[in-house]
């Protein structure tokens, strides 16, 4: 099955009318009421996350009839969900509203994303910034880039190679199992320096524009991840689990590492891990 041109643009509509619609109405008016932890203080749902889900699923329902459908609160309340990721002729992963605590803190660094699986490939990605009002995209073979309001555009691409003690990235190592957790920020002053935004979808975006030299992720939930990989590999990069392996959808290993090139990676991965 091809995901055309046309399909990715109708995704994007989608999710942009999800956030003019559901998000930003929502954002720095929400009741405490409104807002719920999952599974510890920082794991955040809204009403604006179910909303968004809600308006999401219920289009591309009608515009992809038999699609799977897998958004991350759906998937809260039945995990099984997850399972069709895999063999689905078409699929799509929803993330209403990546950063939750950002957004739920009246911080504007959020974002409204999903990626297209068929048959467990990532064939496209869409990562919608709200405030912004534009969406960094990528389809497979056909490049990253950058689409705006007014219907311009621009190329995205990952940043050029250069020493590890002069990179930027962004690291999520609270994530990760022990004893690695704790051993993990004491590297960091190898690099120049090393932060968060805690929203997955913003540091890809940031990676993919050449911003940022690497990305290091703990927890790897598809609509987490599914978008970033595929924009930041269709924008030049190097995208793999700590063990060398192709990132996949269907998978939930721990350790993902983005760098801008190959040789980048075993540089940043032996700092990081030996």
């Amino acid at each position: 099955m091809i995901f055309t041109r046309q399909e990715h643009e109708q995704l994007d509509a989608i999710l942009r009318e999800a956030a003019r619609r559901e998000v930003m109405p929502r954002f720095r008016r929400l009741a405490a009421s409104d807002i719920r932890a999952k599974h510890n203080p920082v794991d955040l749902v809204t009403e604006a996350d179910e909303a968004a889900e809600r308006f999401i699923c219920a289009e591309l329902a009608r515009a992809f009839p038999g699609a799977a459908l897998v958004g991350e609160e759906a998937v809260t309340k039945d995990p099984t969900l997850l399972g069709k990721l895999a063999g689905a002729d078409l699929a799509f992963v929803i993330d209403p509203i990546d950063g939750t605590l950002n957004y739920a803190s009246d911080l504007s660094l959020f974002a409204v994303m999903a990626a297209v699986i068929v048959r467990g490939e990532m064939v496209a990605a869409v990562i919608h910034d709200p405030t912004a009002e534009d969406s960094a995209m990528a389809l497979r073979g056909a490049g990253a880039w950058l689409g705006h309001s007014d219907g311009t555009s621009r190329d995205l691409r990952v940043a050029p190679s250069v020493a590890p003690h002069l990179m930027n990235g962004m690291a999520s190592w609270q994530y990760f199992p022990e004893p690695l957790r704790s051993a993990l920020p004491g590297r960091f002053p190898a690099f120049l320096e090393v932060g968060s935004l805690r929203c997955c979808g913003q540091e890809y975006r940031l990676a993919a524009a050449g911003r940022l030299q690497f990305l290091l992720y703990g927890v790897l939930n598809p609509w987490d991840h599914a978008p970033g990989v595929l924009l930041y590999s269709e924008a030049g990069g190097h995208a793999r689990l700590l063990d060398g392996r192709s990132y996949s959808p269907a998978e939930r290993p721990a350790g993902l590492l983005c760098a801008p090139d190959a040789e980048s990676w075993q540089a940043i991965r032996a700092i990081l891990l030996d």
